[in-house]
């Protein structure tokens, strides 16, 4: 089975205690595999789960039950990129840096949503997808390729996040400086 051709879904609480509770319900509700279960800022928890789409559907549903009130935002992404899973650990590889894409969002959810998008709408290489730590609530995903395919994945990507009203700015950089893009990565 690969993973590539699966789903994947996040949740986000604004409650530890709610988000621990919730992943539990996940893991005990379908045959998910949990691919990310921690803290993120500000006191916020992220549970990512991978499986087959009606699996992660009914563990969302499951998470989002538990989570009530507390429930931030969530999202489920069928058929998701292979470069979003390398992105979520910033072990995406790349030969050199063209252009240089960003988007930000006030949410982890929206992030992975926007970085999908992204990476399905032009041909762009997702270094990273930042989920919230040390960000202030915070998550950004960053992309590199020609200038014309960097702009097309952030017009795509930040669409796709701003479904939510989740979605906080982008940038484009043409030409980055290599000392930008060796503390960036």
């Amino acid at each position: 089975m690969k993973l590539d051709r699966l789903a994947v879904g996040c949740l986000e609480t604004s409650s530890l205690a709610r988000g621990i509770e919730a992943a539990d319900s996940m893991l005990k509700a379908s045959e998910v595999r949990m691919m990310a279960c921690n803290p993120i800022c500000p006191g916020k928890y992220i549970v990512i789960v991978g499986g087959m789409v009606a699996e992660v559907a009914s563990a969302m549903r499951a998470g989002e039950a538990v989570a009530a009130d507390t429930l931030t935002d969530t999202v489920v992404i069928p058929n998701v990129h292979p470069q979003v899973l390398d992105a979520f650990t910033a072990s995406t590889s790349f030969e050199d840096i063209g252009a240089l894409g960003m988007i930000e969002t006030f949410s982890a959810p929206s992030a992975i949503i926007a970085g999908d998008e992204a990476v399905k709408s032009a041909n762009v290489t997702l270094l990273e997808i930042r989920l919230a730590r040390a960000l202030g609530g915070k998550a950004f995903v960053l992309l590199t390729g020609d200038v014309s395919a960097v702009s097309a994945a952030l017009e795509s990507g930040t669409k796709a996040g701003a479904e939510n009203g989740l979605m906080l700015g982008t940038a484009l950089i043409p030409s980055p400086h290599p000392d930008l893009v060796e503390k960036l990565l």
